[in-house]
């Protein structure tokens, strides 16, 4: 995350770290790969994977942690896109559709099916105002879209999901029949239109199983390895021998080179191509951010589905139960590249008010808020079309590199989706095997995903793994949450608790020591935050304390060979990133 990273200043990064890292060591020691992959959110880990399974050499560096920018960020949806048919985008929302689907057979540990209603207030309203819209892609005078106009839109969404029922078509209630299900929506609410989509709880953790998968497929029998990835490692530049890449936790430099360099770090696509001498113009991303709510007034108001409406600004919003917590979001404005993506006083407002808005008798504060975070999506440069116009489909644009004394071809990813990261890396991985000259060898559409395999299908399924996985120090509660934030691989980390003494932390059951040391030995630990955030949604919960911060750093400590001043580093830098980032105060136990 940074001028090369998949999510923009180095946010995250601080002082030496003492501890050689093997993935580091492996990149060093054979230091040139058929592909280089810049960028490790989604889209670059996407690729990373394919490639690896189509027994390419590749490396992929991330300046931050994996899936810390944009991926990390997203409404945690994973969805079709039915407003892009007002954009004309039917190829992006066929597209999207079909992954959505897929998603949900290949993922189900964390992609799971989401009951999506729209409350309509009027019958013909916006259907003078939405073909002008559709030709123009102005914004114009918001006005509200009628229920004629949301049918027209849900019958053809439905048209491209037709792939055997993986999830129910849309139906429209009348007032009456909407009321008696979602008695908070307003008194004036004419119909509710209820369709299906899909949401992804866990994307970093989703994120870090397409990686583990590559890395997996990369290494032979013999331990060599094809597939070689390291998060906090940056590309600063480009010299006579190749690409100049940093360690971001010791700063040690060294060069790197590839027969193909693909740059596939978000909205810092251009500022990527500059750091490597080939400046671009290619994007002009747009800032959204995210509240998270502990309310069980309005998580009773959702009654277990996402409210998918458009607000009085014509900006598409949405409310959502993320377990015991609701998101709200999103925003959509132009980013200023040269600040950090926060979410800020006035989206707070502005997301109170759209819940005002859609339930009128449900009161929400600031006290309710445990969590905030935005990010800036990878759009391409719009210049004066507005925010909510501007095309969520993708290009590739290709261009040619003089770096150590060899021309390179640099792939450059302009926009991209989560919905859709599988068939875009797919097409990426099309393009550098083209390049490279090499056919494809297998497809990734209907491969499970990490902890996929093997998920149960039914909630009785779920509770009859728990059952069976319970043992020793590992309840039935314990067990519930390894198999929520791994998937099926859950097993690899049971066995790994019972082989050794573990002890749960006091100040959370969701965690122990040795489930920490797991974390370090197979998901690449830079800092103590990258657990609070991204191997665990402690965070997003709201469940971050200051003993628990000590806990975990106290667990780190030894495998990554931190001393007291280390960790007293570390646990002052994640409460400042709660603080700065996402809005979360952490008293410091320190003095």
């Amino acid at each position: 995350m940074s001028i090369v990273g998949s999510s923009g200043k180095n946010q995250e990064s601080q002082d030496q770290h003492p501890v050689v890292r093997a993935e580091v060591e492996a990149l060093k020691k054979r230091p040139h790969a058929q592909v280089l992959i810049i960028g490790g959110g989604i889209n670059g880990v996407g690729t990373f994977r394919d490639l690896a399974l189509q027994g390419i050499d590749v490396a992929l560096v991330e300046r931050g942690d994996f899936c810390q920018g944009a991926s990390g960020a997203s409404s945690h949806m994973i969805h079709g896109g039915i407003r892009y048919l007002e954009n004309g985008e039917f190829r992006l929302v066929k597209e999207s559709v079909e992954e959505r689907n897929g998603l949900l057979k290949i993922a189900p540990h964390y992609v799971k099916p989401l009951q999506t209603t729209i409350p309509i207030f009027s019958t013909f309203s916006g259907i003078l105002s939405a073909p002008i819209r559709f030709l123009t892609h102005k914004q114009g005078k918001p006005q509200e879209r009628g229920a004629f106009l949301i049918k027209a839109g849900l019958t053809l969404y439905d048209a491209f999901s037709r792939d055997g029922g993986t999830v129910p078509r849309h139906e429209f209630k009348g007032r009456k029949k909407a009321l008696a299900e979602l008695p908070q929506l307003p008194a004036n609410l004419k119909y509710a239109a209820t369709y299906y989509d899909a949401s992804v709880h866990n994307p970093e953790r989703l994120t870090l199983d397409v990686l583990q998968d590559g890395e997996k497929a990369g290494t032979a029998a013999d331990g060599t390895e094809h597939a070689r990835a390291s998060n906090y490692v940056g590309v600063t530049a480009v010299n006579d021998k190749g690409v100049e890449v940093t360690d971001q936790l010791t700063g040690e430099t060294f060069t790197f080179t590839a027969d193909v360099i693909v740059n596939t770090t978000g909205a810092w696509v251009d500022m990527t191509n500059s750091a490597m001498g080939n400046a671009s113009r290619f994007m002009g991303g747009t800032k959204g951010s995210h509240i998270v709510l502990d309310h069980p007034g309005l998580l009773a108001a959702c009654n277990g589905r996402e409210i998918f409406f458009e607000h009085t600004d014509g900006r598409i919003v949405l409310i959502y139960p993320m377990g015991d917590r609701v998101l709200v979001g999103t925003t959509d404005v132009d980013a200023d590249m040269t600040k950090d993506a926060v979410c800020t006083e006035t989206e707070i407002d502005y997301f109170f008010d759209l819940i005002g808005h859609v339930f009128p008798r449900v009161l929400v504060t600031r006290d309710d808020i445990v969590y905030s975070f935005s990010g800036v999506r990878p759009l391409p440069r719009h210049d004066e079309t507005a925010p909510g116009f501007v095309s969520r489909d993708y290009r590739i644009e290709r261009a040619e590199r003089t770096i150590g004394g060899s021309s390179v071809p640099v792939l450059s990813l302009v926009g991209g989706k989560w919905t859709t990261f599988r068939a875009l890396s797919e097409h990426m991985a099309n393009d550098v095997l083209a390049i490279l000259g090499t056919a494809r060898k297998t497809s990734t559409a209907k491969l499970p995903i990490g902890g996929g395999v093997n998920f149960p299908a039914t909630s009785e399924g779920v509770e009859a793994w728990i059952a069976s996985h319970t043992s020793g120090s590992v309840d039935v509660a314990r067990s519930g949450v390894l198999l929520t934030r791994y998937g099926t691989r859950a097993e690899e980390v049971l066995a790994f608790l019972n082989d050794g003494e573990d002890t749960v932390f006091d100040s959370t059951d969701e965690l122990s020591d040795r489930e920490v040391l797991f974390m370090v030995e197979n998901e690449q630990i830079g800092h103590l935050i990258d657990v609070m955030i991204r191997r665990t949604s402690l965070a997003f919960r709201g469940l971050v304390t200051s003993e628990l911060l000590a806990e975990t750093a106290a667990a780190l400590a030894k495998p990554l060979g931190w001393n007291k001043e280390k960790v007293a580093q570390e646990i002052d830098h994640a409460i400042d990133v709660l603080a700065r980032f996402h809005g979360v105060q952490v008293e410091s136990l320190i003095a």
